[in-house]
């Protein structure tokens, strides 16, 4: 068989090292700039050794659209809400209560929850809501 300079054959396949190396820099330029998109204010908080600032004991009631209430992602009928209230204000008489409840939930079974923690004792309850997205995107 003779070799003949002339039938060259080429190759049909694609060089993928430009397209590697493109993929690098991008790689290295979002990992250099990811971090400082998310930056807040650095400062050095002094320490001391007493805290003046308690906690502040929160329970999450949620009650989906189906009626289930949940006491802080735990089931829990809504017979035994007022004594779950007046256990933990026992506990904490400054707790405080978030009320989660899906928009179809029926109106009755909201105010039911709201008297139970006002019949517990707990004067701080607070409504969980979406925030209405404005038309300027932010």
């Amino acid at each position: 068989m003779d070799f003949d300079p002339n039938d060259r054959r080429y190759l049909s396949e694609i060089n993928v090292v430009p397209l590697v190396d493109v993929v690098l820099v991008l790689l290295i330029i979002f990992m250099i700039t990811a971090p400082l998109l998310y930056r807040g204010i650095d400062i050095q908080l002094p320490t001391s050794r007493t805290n003046t600032i308690e906690p502040t004991e929160r329970l999450v009631v949620t009650v989906e659209k189906d009626g289930a209430v949940y006491l802080n992602k735990e089931k829990v009928p809504e017979t035994g809400l007022e004594a779950a209230f007046a256990t933990a204000r026992a506990r904490n008489p400054e707790v405080s209560v978030y009320l989660r409840a899906d928009a179809g939930v029926p109106y009755g079974l909201v105010v039911g929850v709201m008297d139970a923690v006002k019949r517990a004792g707990i004067s701080q309850l607070g409504m969980v809501t979406e925030p209405i997205p404005s038309r300027s995107g932010r």
